[in-house]
């Protein structure tokens, strides 16, 4: 009676080893496929994007989605060829979504702001943003961040929930862009003289656009000085450079012309000394 159990037992574990055998086997078989398709469908996926021309913030995000949900796919179908039902294998996925989407709300908010990013464009890759103080270029847009590269080489990595809910500034949305300069005068020059020095200094700039307007303005006035804009335009992508060149070509004919930069300064009266008679410092703030 007990050598018949286990002779029966033996026979009984070997038939499911052998089933649960046969079924990782072919498992593993649907696996190989799977991952041999899902690289096949993402080529296709990326060539109808190369002849539609499809923006570059686009295709990412397309990417990324279509990869997620391949795979998805691929995990139900291994599961359904290991032995697990349909209506089993969805009422697990649905709890186990219930409880991610409850664990990850943040994630599906970012979601959500990538999805409004694609639709309304604020910015897309490549171009030159400011983002809750961060300053840099757009890298990367995918289903759930951002990454803008700083001018220092430094990467922020954003939720796309907060970009899609803050000011974004995007310096490359126009074709063209004004170069502004602030400097600072002394009350003493003469202001005509210093508008047609400048702004004729920036006529002679190769990328300049000529038909914009060439200007120097008085923003504002302070204790010791006049603050000042010049101004002028240029191609959007040729910003950088043209704003640099037109800073030290503007110093160079400054000094050509004998006239200083203004730096603050504060008269400091002090008391009586020794010898009588009230006692003047001048310091001057050369950070300025």
């Amino acid at each position: 009676m007990q050598e018949s159990f286990w002779t029966h037992l033996q026979e009984k574990s070997v038939d499911v080893l052998m089933a649960m055998g046969t079924r990782v086997i072919y498992a593993v078989i649907v696996l190989i496929i799977g991952l041999v398709l899902i690289r096949l469908i993402m080529r296709l996926i990326r060539k109808i994007m190369d002849k539609s021309k499809t923006e570059l913030s686009l295709r990412t995000f397309v990417e990324s989605l279509s990869i997620a949900m391949l795979y998805a796919i691929l995990v139900f179908v291994i599961g359904l060829t290991v032995g697990i039902k349909a209506t089993a294998f969805m009422t697990i996925f649905g709890a186990a979504g219930i409880a991610i989407g409850l664990a990850l709300q943040g994630s599906l908010a970012n979601f959500a702001g990538g999805l409004l990013i694609l639709v309304f464009k604020p910015f897309k890759i490549g171009d030159e943003v400011i983002v809750n103080g961060i300053e840099g270029e757009v890298k990367d847009i995918n289903i759930l961040y951002t990454r803008i590269h700083d001018w220092r080489g430094e990467v922020y990595t954003l939720p796309n929930g907060n970009v899609a809910n803050s000011a974004v500034r995007n310096n490359s949305a126009e074709e063209l862009r004004r170069v502004q300069v602030e400097l600072h005068f002394s009350f003493d020059e003469d202001f005509d003289r210093l508008r047609e020095i400048i702004t004729t200094e920036m006529k002679k700039h190769p990328d300049v656009i000529q038909e914009k307007p060439f200007q120097l303005w008085i923003n504002n006035f302070q204790d010791y000085y006049i603050k000042t804009s010049a101004r002028c335009w240029c191609k959007n992508v040729e910003y950088w450079g043209v704003y640099w060149d037109i800073e030290e070509r503007l110093k160079k004919v400054l000094e050509k012309n004998n006239i200083k930069l203004a730096i603050p300064k504060q008269d400091i009266y002090l008391p009586e000394g020794p010898r009588g008679g009230k006692q003047q410092h001048t310091i001057e703030n050369k950070e300025q």
